[in-house]
């Protein structure tokens, strides 16, 4: 098994190549992965159950389990989505802007590749497929390190797309996998300064928590998704029902499912008898403020912990709140800046929720479900940044380039 140093060493190598690798070898090998993933289905399939008895057999929730599982379906998805990201437009090389100086000098900037992405993450084997397709397109060498309770699956996944990728010239040593699953090997990957040029965790907030505290390299924070649905004082209550069902229940253990819904004390004992049965009916644990429990009992009392808390999980916090003044204060506290949603019917008032709520996506009569890279038509996403520099959102093809100064002269010298 080799060393976290030698892994960084050999994709550092692996990157320069990787770098100048043209559109149509890129595009060769996003295709022979997806075809690998179809053709070794039951050499991934075998490997995952593998996974799903261990982590059984350790008492991992439901939820979690649901995202540790592949099917025929997941893998076809996968492979899907590396052929999409093989028919998105390649961002090296983009010359995104140019002006020309006084003195004659033409200054522009260049798209380029990050050069080396590590990623860090837990349970989910198709985040494997989605980070190396992205990664190759964009020139990229990539680390993966993902939780040991999907060590199996992800050192199928890693084997079947590394070689399908270096058989059509791919530089060897672009795609690999830290087979090591103790912690240290995770905190010797968040400090492989000189090897990695950002690392990127997805998972929950205890894992981006540590990155954050101990890595050495440039990280980019994603994922944890405390995530509200706000109803409005004149909202339609069938659509707001809808949007709260789907937003929560779809995937609950995913980070843009919802975890807390507002609802405005002008609508709440029309709305709450109306959407809250519709939610058990889902199996959806009800925890809620004072007024949400009179109009509707069987909820149980929440907590102020319940409204930080990122469930993933079929539980959701309900309040009643005076208002949409009440409601944007409310996000802007306990959010965690991923997606936010308003259900209104008042156009001031879906203007005031755009502007003030502090998100990387605010909806407008929409689940939050939707802020995925692949419904964003981005093919698929490295993660969900819900920091500010360099990338916000789900990050696709361009948020994994940075630029470079391309300067044309004639001679000019500085006086």
């Amino acid at each position: 098994m080799l060393s976290v140093q030698e892994i960084g060493k050999r994709a550092r190598q692996a990157a320069y190549p990787l770098a100048n690798a043209s559109t149509a070898i890129k595009n060769q090998a996003l295709d022979a992965m997806a075809d690998a993933l179809e053709s070794n289905k039951d050499r991934i399939l075998s490997a995952n159950t593998n996974d799903i008895n261990d982590a059984k057999a350790r008492g991992i929730g439901t939820a979690m389990l649901d995202r540790l599982s592949l099917n025929d379906k997941r893998i076809a998805q996968m492979a899907d989505g590396l052929r999409m990201v093989r028919d998105l437009s390649d961002p090296v090389g983009e010359v995104v802007s140019m002006w020309k100086r006084p003195n004659g000098l033409l200054i522009g900037q260049q798209r380029v590749p990050l050069g080396v992405i590590g990623i860090i993450y837990e349970a989910r084997p198709n985040v494997t497929a989605d980070a190396v397709g992205l990664c190759l397109k964009t020139g990229n060498a990539v680390i993966l390190r993902g939780g040991s309770e999907a060590i199996n699956s992800n050192k199928a996944i890693v084997d079947i797309l590394a070689k399908a990728a270096t058989q059509v010239g791919i530089p060897e040593n672009s795609i690999q996998l830290i087979e090591d699953t103790d912690r240290q090997s995770a905190v010797d990957m968040m400090k492989l300064h000189g090897y990695i040029d950002v690392l990127i965790p997805r998972g929950g907030a205890g894992l981006i928590r540590t990155v954050v505290e101990n890595a050495t390299v440039p990280t980019i924070e994603t994922g944890v998704g405390n995530c509200h649905v706000y109803v409005d004082g004149d909202a339609d209550i069938n659509m707001a029902t809808d949007i709260i069902v789907n937003a929560k229940t779809s995937r609950p253990a995913v980070c843009n499912a919802a975890e807390t819904l507002l609802v405005d004390k002008a609508i709440a004992e029309a709305f709450l008898p109306v959407a809250l049965p519709a939610l058990e009916q889902k199996n959806v644990e009800l925890r809620g403020c004072k007024v949400t429990c009179s109009i509707y009992p069987s909820c149980k009392a929440a907590t102020e912990e319940d409204w930080a808390t990122e469930y993933l999980d079929y539980i959701l916090a309900v309040k009643v709140v005076d208002g949409i003044d009440q409601a944007i204060e409310h996000v802007n506290k306990y959010g965690t800046k991923h997606s936010e949603a308003i259900v209104t019917n008042d156009y001031q008032h879906a203007q005031r929720f755009l502007q003030e709520v502090d998100a990387a996506a605010v909806y407008v009569n929409a689940s939050t479900r939707f802020t995925d890279g692949g419904e964003f038509g981005f093919g698929a996403e490295i993660g969900i940044s819900t920091q500010k520099l360099h990338a916000r959102g789900p990050m696709g093809l361009k948020e994994l380039t940075t630029i470079k100064y391309i300067i044309y002269g004639n001679g000019q010298i500085r006086a």
